[in-house]
């Protein structure tokens, strides 16, 4: 049994990033001929429109005689056939794209097992409870995404009741991030000025930020705006101690607003990139206050899965292989450790149960090989002649093995 675990443990999905690689080239096959389509089609379309045009043009002009039938029959005789093979023409190339659109769905299931049943607990969603909270959390998600129409339907047709106290700060933080997208900073400084001791409390330099993005604003429009930008400076004074750098620097571009801030050293005040910043900063910040993860725990969930299925659906293709069945027996449980990256840890707060304190950021809790957790100091005191005896079983091990877990 160990033994295979053991090689259970080196299991990689090595093969992922190719097969995404191989849809991706099918899915870019598609969009090429859908780009030369449209352009083709458009070409085709205002060639015959300009014909027809034409056509009517002289109609108008020197209307219809007797000794010009023979000769207009015949300019609608080839117009009529113009049209009639452009429509095939086009018709013919769009069964052909038909057809790539149909390749990207084999590729798809030439590269990818559409079956994970093997992996999945069959009852993980069997009572009413738990269908509760999995709704309340794809509703929680939909606020946060700004999707609230769609967020108010699943409430009727799934029967989940949401309380207006949380609703309300989502269709407040999604006001606001719409009007950051729009480039219009004055909800969110409004918004800042009202929680300024909040965000302060968390050492935020949000409120700073905004300011200073506004009197960027004001730079890039020249020397027209140099006395609204003078005045404007004025709202950087509570932030002279923590911010005095970054203060100098906004206060030493003025010199050049008369030949363009992107004509000078400061060009770099002008990035485009600050408004996707500051959408974050303050999406970090409201939802600390808020008591919120930045992220929806849906969106984390599916993200965990997306790394871990891979993973998973290799263990169980090895199992059956080698015919040792008895190694996961249970679908709520893992035959094995998945490494989801520091970005998915989370942990609550750890009281090491040896030396009986809280960890902190210097003293992090440590996860030794035998699966218990201990402090790093708590480590170390343990620690004989480069050995360590687990105090909750026998195992002996490395002490430089065991993996910080919190921070």
């Amino acid at each position: 049994m160990s033994t295979n675990l053991q090689h259970l443990s080196y299991i990689k999905p090595l093969g992922t990033m190719e097969q995404c690689a191989c849809v991706e080239r099918e899915l870019e096959k598609v969009l090429h001929r859908f780009v030369t389509y449209g352009h083709q089609s458009e070409e085709r379309l205002d060639e015959l429109l300009r014909s027809v045009c034409e056509i009517r043009g002289q109609l108008l002009a020197f209307g219809v005689q007797d000794a010009d039938i023979s000769v207009l029959s015949q300019t609608m005789a080839q117009c009529c056939k113009n049209i009639k093979e452009t429509v095939q023409m086009l018709a013919s190339r769009h069964k052909d794209i038909h057809g790539s659109v149909s390749k990207v769905g084999k590729a798809i299931d030439r590269n990818f097992d559409a079956e994970i049943s093997a992996v999945v607990a069959e009852t993980v969603w069997d009572t009413p409870e738990r269908q509760k909270y999995l709704s309340e959390s794809i509703v929680e998600h939909l606020y946060r995404q700004g999707m609230l129409s769609v967020a108010e339907d699943l409430c009727q047709e799934s029967g989940v009741v949401i309380d207006m106290s949380m609703k309300q700060p989502f269709l407040e933080l999604n006001r606001i991030l719409e009007a950051l997208r729009m480039q219009d900073l004055r909800p969110a400084l409004e918004w800042a000025v009202t929680n300024r001791q909040r965000l302060l409390d968390l050492n935020s330099s949000l409120e700073f930020k905004l300011h200073r993005l506004y009197f960027i604003s004001l730079l890039s429009g020249g020397i027209t705006n140099q006395m609204e930008a003078l005045q404007y400076a004025r709202h950087f004074q509570p932030f002279a101690s923590q911010h005095q750098r970054d203060i100098q620097i906004l206060m030493g571009s003025l010199v050049y607003l008369r030949h363009g801030i992107e004509n000078s050293p400061y060009r770099s005040l002008l990035e485009t990139n600050q408004w996707a910043e500051i959408c974050n900063i303050f999406t970090r910040d409201a939802c600390a206050l808020l008591g919120l993860s930045v992220e929806s725990p849906l969106s984390v969930s599916f993200a965990s899965g997306c790394m871990a299925l891979p993973v998973l659906m290799n263990i169980k293709q090895v199992i059956e292989q080698r015919q040792c069945s008895g190694v996961w027996t249970h679908k709520d449980e893992l035959p094995i450790e998945i490494d989801l990256g520091k970005k998915c840890w989370y942990h609550s707060v750890f009281a090491c149960p040896i030396l009986r304190q809280q960890t902190s950021e210097s003293n992090p809790p440590m996860k030794l090989i035998c699966g218990h957790v201990i402090s790093r100091d708590a480590l170390n005191k343990l620690t004989n002649a480069g050995k360590l005896k687990c105090p909750y079983c026998p195992m002996e091990q490395n002490p430089s093995h065991a993996k910080q877990i919190y921070f």
